[in-house]
């Protein structure tokens, strides 16, 4: 279950960078009438520039998301090893209780039997609230890997005069983007930098 909830991470860690890149615009821009034009289709000036970042590059080299990934895999193996631990302990008990059961008296197998009935059933609730509490951990976490990557995207674009930036990953809906556009690189070391100043 652990791995398939760090697995979910990183999709949705994923997803939410997509969010991330394509929602940096400037916000601060005043709404202003539109004015008509001639032609059907404007052409877009020289100060309206949109780049991309490709965000598996981004993944792989960003310091905070790496980071979070070690963190969460040995969150991971730490809570399956834990599950392990306590499911073998149960199952030993269950075995020591089936050799014995033909030697006990009716009522103390039934008591014996609603006993290993509840502890099975506290086992799988832990196990359930273990996994949400990992979950939950890591939806935190994605918030602000969110946070970070969108705040410093924000900066980014308006310092470079950028008015989008779009996240590029292979089967993406973007075909074709000229590598003049592509500033994971720029936006890797600023990321980096401000992730080693803290």
């Amino acid at each position: 279950m652990e791995k398939r909830t760090f697995k979910n991470f990183g999709l949705f860690a994923t997803a939410t960078l997509i969010t991330a890149f394509s929602a940096c615009q400037n916000k601060d821009t005043k709404t202003t009438e539109t004015k008509k034009t001639d032609s059907s289709t404007a052409a877009v000036s020289a100060s309206e520039k949109i780049v991309f970042v490709n965000q598996d590059s981004l993944l792989n080299k960003y310091e905070y998301y790496k980071d979070l990934k070690i963190k969460f895999e040995g969150k991971t193996k730490n809570a399956q090893a834990d599950m392990q631990a306590k499911g073998q302990a149960f199952q030993r008990e269950v075995a020591q209780y089936q050799q014995s059961a033909a030697t006990l008296a009716a009522d103390q197998r039934k008591s014996t039997e609603e006993r290993l009935a509840r502890k099975q059933q506290e086992l799988q609730t832990y196990q359930q609230n273990a996994g949400g509490a990992l979950q939950n951990e890591q939806a935190v976490e994605t918030e602000k890997l969110y946070d970070k990557v969108a705040g410093y995207l924000k900066t980014y674009a308006k310092e470079k005069g950028y008015k989008m930036v779009l996240s590029y990953t292979k089967g993406s809906t973007i075909l074709f983007a000229d590598e003049s556009l592509d500033v994971t690189s720029d936006v890797i070391k600023g990321l980096n930098a401000e992730y080693t100043k803290k």
